[in-house]
């Protein structure tokens, strides 16, 4: 009996020590794995958490375009060439499956942007630059809407077989910058021009009708301000927002705008502007952008882009937009309101935005940064939260104008003075650093002088502020070179020479095209001296 307990002793000693052995080979184990598993919050941490599976594909796509390896890794994939101008539109349809743009060239031409090759193109019927181009939605990508520096409005339906058919809707005295298309809707949308007025459309009886003309706040003695900007708020499809050539944005209830007389017709329902341009009366808006929470994005001209919120409001702050005057409830009277007390919005700084108008946009799938182009040909983007410049690249060799995100994917495109559209993707950039701000080139002075004698004349039907003065006698940088941060490699550049034949070959043939239409060109200067 006693030898049978001391074997049970023996046993159970020896299994205690096996199991001690064990687990102490597990936690080692462990602190092996932890020490090779990446960082948390890291690229690496989100490749290991989707093999493993506990990361789906698509919130592992979402995770990596929200974060700064993304933008760090930005990188030029495609140029698409076809038009013989500047081309002023892109967009996306609904899938991101075709690639939509405009030209001074009068043309639009829709992309299977990832062959980048031209599924089809046409005259638009514009006689002069086609400065918006959108699809309608559910429309089956063949119903588009397009705007013109002739003051024209159009629709284009394409039928089965190849035909357009063209409708005109309005012909107006100054350029029509901007159309806002109803979200969700295949008939209706809106129109701003220089003239000041916003216009709706419905295709189904190809009505077109004037809501109003929008007001000058500061200056008494002009009736009105030119418009460069209209967005709709995707969340509310009743609100719309306008932007021009004063320093506020204006926000509208399109459900107490009537054609009937009504008191409410053509007032804002809100006013955003940051603290220090109130009443300044110097800075135009050239850009506006909603994000799916409703903030707005406003691009200044000779100033930030700013991002508002319902708080920025100044009439939710109880200011009185043109008096400056705050109602003090408890003692009834009306007290001087000082700007220092309103909330400042979100800033992004550096680029400029002097020449044309360009617009602002978002990107990433939840809205997580801020994106635009600058005169210096570069393409900027910010962190939303904060404010963080972390990306300069260049896009254009001499003014970015537009960029455009995929509806789905990790891709943008931009556009400016370029003939060529970019295609912008992850993987094709091996400098991620942000560029030196004094490597930045200024914008070339002799691209907006007002000379009857410039051959940049193709470029100022969309000139809207003071001309720089001066010339410059430096060559253009090649088209092909854009596309890579300031700090660029060495071998980049030996690449970008090989391809630069291809591009100087194209600037001649849009030279001679410029000289064939030197008469149109110089109605179209005529114009805009007027304007």
């Amino acid at each position: 009996m006693f030898f049978r307990g001391v074997c049970q002793d023996v046993h159970l000693a020896k299994e205690h020590l096996r199991k001690k052995k064990e687990s102490e080979r597990s936690r080692e184990t462990l602190a092996a794995a932890a020490a090779a598993m990446p960082a948390e919050g890291t690229r690496m941490a989100g490749l290991w958490e989707r093999e493993v599976g506990r990361l789906r594909p698509k919130r592992f796509a979402n995770a990596f375009m929200a974060s700064r390896d993304f933008v760090q890794s930005l990188g030029i994939q495609k140029r698409l060439r076809e038009h013989r101008g500047c081309v002023n539109t892109v967009s996306f349809n609904s899938s991101g499956s075709l690639l939509l743009s405009g030209s001074d060239d009068m043309t639009l031409v829709l992309w299977n942007w990832e062959a980048g090759t031209p599924a089809t193109s046409f005259h638009t019927g514009h006689e002069n630059n086609v400065l918006h181009a959108q699809f309608m939605p559910f429309s089956g990508d063949r119903s588009i809407v397009t705007a013109g520096a002739d003051g024209e409005v159009r629709h284009l339906q394409m039928r089965e077989g190849g035909p357009v058919v063209v409708d005109r809707f309005v012909e107006l005295e100054y350029p029509v910058h901007r159309l806002a298309v109803e979200p969700g809707s295949p008939h209706t949308f809106y129109s701003c021009g220089g003239d000041g007025s916003v216009w709706h459309f419905d295709l189904r009886g190809k009505e077109a009708t004037k809501l109003f003309s929008c007001p000058s706040i500061n200056d008494k003695t002009t009736k009105i301000i030119e418009l460069y900007a209209v967005a709709m708020d995707p969340r509310n499809p009743c609100y719309f927002a306008l932007s021009g050539s004063d320093e506020y944005v204006r926000l509208y209830d399109r459900r107490k705008n009537y054609v009937n007389g009504d008191s409410l017709f053509g007032s804002p329902v809100e006013h955003f502007c940051p603290p220090h341009l109130i009443g300044q009366n110097k800075d135009g808006i050239t850009g506006l952008a909603f994000s799916q929470a409703g903030e707005m994005l406003a691009s200044y001209s000779y100033d930030n882009i700013y991002l508002f919120e319902r708080e920025h409001g100044l009439h939710f702050n109880n200011f009185k937009v043109g008096e400056k005057l705050l109602m003090d409830e408890t003692m009834g009277a009306s007290l001087p309101l000082s700007v220092e007390k309103l909330p400042v919005p979100q800033t992004f700084k550096g680029h400029q935005n002097m020449q044309t108008v360009k617009g602002v946009n978002f990107l990433g799938p939840n809205y997580d940064f801020v994106a635009s182009g600058s005169d210096c040909g570069y393409v900027f983007i910010w962190r939303k939260k904060g404010g963080e410049l972390i990306r300069v690249m260049k896009g254009d060799k001499r003014i970015v104008n537009c960029v455009e995100q995929h509806p789905s994917e990790s891709i943008f495109a931009s556009s400016g003075i370029d003939t060529s559209i970019k295609i912008w993707g992850a993987g094709g950039s091996e400098d991620p650093s942000v560029a030196n701000f004094d490597e930045v080139d200024d914008p070339d002075p002799y691209l907006f002088s007002m000379s009857s004698d410039s051959d940049s004349s193709v470029y100022m039907d969309d000139y809207i502020f003071a001309p720089v003065s001066g010339s410059s006698d430096g060559e253009d940088e090649d088209d092909d070179s854009s596309g890579e941060d300031t700090t660029s490699s060495d071998e980049e550049d030996t690449e970008e020479m090989a391809e630069g034949d291809e591009s100087e070959e194209e600037d001649a043939e849009e030279m001679a095209d410029g000289d064939e239409g030197e008469e149109d060109d110089k109605g179209s200067d005529g114009d805009m001296d007027d304007e």
